[in-house]
């Protein structure tokens, strides 16, 4: 299988991670035009399960080092599936959560609220479990992200009073989102044998076999949690199956896009891990809420026509979350 040998890739990997994990959004805000984000959300998740397969089945395979995926998979143990698929089951519940806080708010709340309180208590989270890189740096980035989140709350709740639509639903759910979203990597990194993916502990998985197994657990969980959804969902009328068959080829092919994208960026983030550590591989992935606040304020203009001060609350986020990412990737230098 293909194996990250250095940190530098390793740190080239998790950028295209933050890039895919803060891109994925605006296939939703493209589908969202037409399609309510319920029904956009099962070909996402469809997705997802679709690039693991694809990964196990080619950079999860080839090579000499490392397990294979079906090999790999045979030898798993039923303890570290469990743990990889209960994380694809956390994930779901909280992408579910923010993919309606996507259709409330907007990319640019949503992400840097619900994502970047999920980076925060996730890198605590995750270096618990494994303890690299330096503390002081790390836990300082963390300390800026944080600040940067009440910043782009504060924007929010300033252009909400303008509009005369204040209305919390799309905080509160990238708040309970992003709680979530901060459990469910350290579910998965506890399946695969870290420190070793060239010769990995017998029972552990290799990245590859736990992304898929994860996929597993997102798409079985999906049955349950976006069925409520449906029926009871947080804004508008009750959705029917049967309206999902009724999108044409194009409308649904959006929404495996994005399933794509966010599968490229989860695959190179759990490659990384093994030279990064958990928390820093985690951390710097989640910065894809820098990325998905510039796409929601210079390309889809969430905050167009913002009263006086908001510009600069958004500004000082930016400057926040670079430097705060900037510290994450000083601390396993």
């Amino acid at each position: 299988m293909f194996i990250v040998s250095n940190y530098p890739l390793a740190i080239i990997f998790c950028f295209i991670t933050m890039l895919c994990w803060g891109s994925w959004g605006n296939t939703q805000k493209l589908a969202g035009k037409t399609w309510r984000y319920e029904l956009f959300y099962w070909d996402y998740v469809i997705g997802v399960l679709l690039f693991s397969l694809i990964s196990a089945f080619t950079l999860g395979s080839i090579g000499s080092e490392g397990r294979s995926f079906l090999p790999d998979l045979a030898q798993a143990e039923w303890g570290n599936i469990g743990s990889a698929f209960l994380g694809g089951i956390i994930f779901n519940a909280a992408n579910i959560l923010l993919s309606a806080a996507i259709a409330i708010a907007g990319l640019s709340v949503a992400f840097p609220v619900g994502i970047g309180l999920a980076l925060v208590l996730g890198v605590i989270i995750n270096y618990i479990g494994q303890q690299t890189g330096n503390p002081l740096f790390l836990f300082g980035g963390v300390a800026l992200v944080t600040v940067a989140i009440v910043f782009n709350a504060l924007a929010y709740n300033k252009q909400a009073k303008q509009a005369k639509k204040i209305s919390s639903k799309g905080i509160i759910l990238s708040l309970v989102a992003g709680i979530l979203m901060s459990f469910f990597y350290r579910f998965v990194a506890a399946s695969m044998d870290l420190d070793n993916f060239v010769s990995p502990a017998a029972g552990k998985m290799t990245p590859y076999t736990a992304m898929f197994i994860f996929a597993c657990g997102i798409f079985a969980s999906n049955f349950l949690f976006n069925t409520l959804v449906m029926k009871k969902p947080f804004e508008g009328e009750p959705i029917k199956y049967s309206e999902y068959f009724k999108g044409g080829f194009n409308i649904h092919w959006v929404g495996i896009l994005g399933g794509l994208i966010w599968g490229l960026g989860n695959a190179f983030n759990l490659i990384a891990a093994g030279k990064a550590g958990a928390a820093i591989s985690y951390g710097l992935g989640q910065g894809a809420t820098l990325v998905s606040a510039f796409w929601g304020v210079f390309i889809w203009k969430e905050f167009r026509n913002a009263p006086k001060g908001v510009n600069s609350y958004l500004y000082l986020m930016f400057l926040l979350f670079i430097a705060g990412i900037g510290l994450i990737i000083a601390a396993g230098a």
